[in-house]
């Protein structure tokens, strides 16, 4: 079970250089003749309502967010496009909205009446000269892209599993995904960025240059501190992998899953895996999966004690695979190429949107009895009082390199937990409306049976519902990157409902 699965399926460098804008009180909304003189700058395209391509130009990931109606979408080739978008908006009082893969949970890279400044022009992978090296990678490019491309040259950067999720989004907010044990998080691979700033200058951040923005970008978030065009990243020579799946009964999830846990925690930083229990179609699934950068026989050991204290079903699956392939499995692509690996909006892209929602968690030390009951009944719930919904909560694997680095020297601060938990529920288009809001008050009774709301939540996994979002994301990097925004866009052009507060 993949990512993707999980929630539908069963060079421009320029320093300080400005383009003119003011933040002054706003002018009337912009004609369409300024609109035209705008696109009329730009080496990208500028699409307004009406134009042929604007019904999917406008299109999210999720269809939930169809029938939001940005003023106009900016497809940004350069640095300097996004420069001028930025001067425009701030120039005539247009809100702004940054999307690289339109997979915000909540919408907030599009927006009814925002100018949508979209990075996905600039989505070239540059493999670094060597594994180890660093890479080039445009913050529109699509993760299965990214793979692929680095992926031929012998090199790794560990991302996430969802295929067509943009890398800057993923990158600015974290990045878990499954190599996240053995080498970190995506933002921990950052050794530089190209951003745009508020005030229109081009900035190449580094630990050397703008260090406090650097900091903020690798964890902060995407859409608070500016429009980040490419990004420079650490790379890794490919390591022996071996994958491995395992099915329980369901009638044993309580069990599997607090042997996991023990399991997990001392768990060998070179395993990744996670714990499923889901439900969908009448059926309800305990699974045990992982990917290790290891050998097959030194995999089996390390899963033998596992495997001793959950028997599974049968003898599931572990087996030796080459990275790209591990990758499109775990997209659930296995059975495409990676042209069709994309979104089905954009042929030969194969891959269906579908409609979720969902909420995160973190898990500090392996469960009791109560919570384990707790995480089982809550599951039942789902598959007996809305069997027209799917989902389930799954258990990410954390530790290892992710924990290893200090809550303060990035931006990314939830770095002492075993693991992760997201809750997550699927609908289809002949759903009851009822069934979905059904599904919503069963998220929330997820977060009051099994959550520890002292934990926080993931970013990236933003939830427009979430109470007191700030520290639960950020905690006691908070006060820094107020600071950090205050300073880089004191009049609050990137702004969204869950965006960093500037400081006073």
């Amino acid at each position: 079970m993949n990512r993707r699965a999980f929630l539908g399926l069963a060079a421009v460098t320029g320093v300080a250089t400005a383009v003119g804008g003011d933040a002054t009180t706003p002018s009337a909304p912009p004609s369409p003749a300024q609109w035209a003189r705008l696109a009329a700058t730009l080496r990208g395209r500028l699409v307004r309502p009406g134009a042929r391509t604007y019904p999917v130009d406008k299109l999210l990931y999720d269809p939930r967010f169809d029938a939001l109606a940005p003023a106009a979408i900016a497809f940004c080739a350069t640095p300097t496009d996004v420069a001028r978008v930025i001067a425009f908006a701030r120039t005539h009082g247009v809100e702004l909205a940054v999307r690289a893969g339109g997979h915000s949970y909540a919408g907030y890279s599009s927006g009814t009446g925002r100018l949508v400044i979209d990075v996905t022009p600039m989505a070239g992978v540059v493999a670094a000269p060597r594994p180890g090296g660093v890479a080039r990678v445009g913050a529109g490019a699509r993760l299965v892209d990214v793979y692929n491309t680095l992926g031929h040259a012998g090199q790794l950067v560990p991302a996430g599993s969802c295929p067509t999720v943009g890398v800057g989004g993923l990158a600015l907010g974290g990045g878990v995904g499954v190599f996240s044990r053995r080498y970190g998080l995506t933002s921990d691979q950052v050794t530089a960025l190209t951003i745009v700033t508020a005030d229109g200058a081009v900035r190449r951040v580094s630990p050397a240059n703008d260090p406090a923005l650097y900091w903020a970008c690798r964890g902060g978030g995407g859409g608070n501190f500016g429009v980040v065009t490419q990004l420079e990243l650490a790379t890794h020579a490919i390591p022996t992998i071996t994958l491995f799946t395992y099915e329980y009964p369901w009638g044993a999830a309580h069990d599997v899953l607090g042997a996991w846990q023990r399991w997990t925690e001392a768990l060998d930083p070179a395993v990744w895996s996670n714990c499923q229990l889901l439900t969908g179609a009448g059926t309800r699934t305990v699974r045990v999966a992982g990917v290790a950068c290891a050998p097959v026989s030194q995999t089996a050991a390390w899963l033998a004690p596992l495997l001793r204290q959950a028997r599974p079903l049968g003898p599931g699956f572990l087996g030796g695979d080459a990275y790209l392939r591990t990758m499109m499995v775990e997209a659930g692509c296995a059975a495409l190429t990676v042209a069709a690996c994309h979104l089905d909006t954009h042929p030969p892209g194969a891959l269906s949107r579908d409609p979720f929602e969902a909420s995160s968690s973190y898990v500090a030390r392996p469960m009791g009895d109560a919570r384990l009951s707790a995480v089982v009944s809550v599951v039942d719930a789902l598959a007996s009082e809305l069997p027209a919904l799917g989902g389930g909560l799954v258990f990410d694997a954390l530790g290892g390199a992710v924990n290893a680095v200090a809550p303060a020297a990035t931006a990314f601060v939830h770095r002492s937990f075993l693991a992760s938990i997201q809750s997550s529920f699927t609908w289809s288009s002949s759903t009851p409306s009822t069934e979905i809001q059904g599904g919503r008050r069963w998220l929330a009774r997820v977060r009051s049976a099994v959550y520890d709301a002292t934990t926080g939540a993931y970013q990236n996994y933003i939830d427009p519902t979430l109470p007191s979002w700030p520290r639960a994301y950020y905690g006691e990097n908070l006060p820094r990157l107020s600071r950090v925004k205050a300073s880089y866009d004191p009049d609050g052009v990137f702004r969204f409902a869950q965006s960093i507060p500037p400081a006073p």
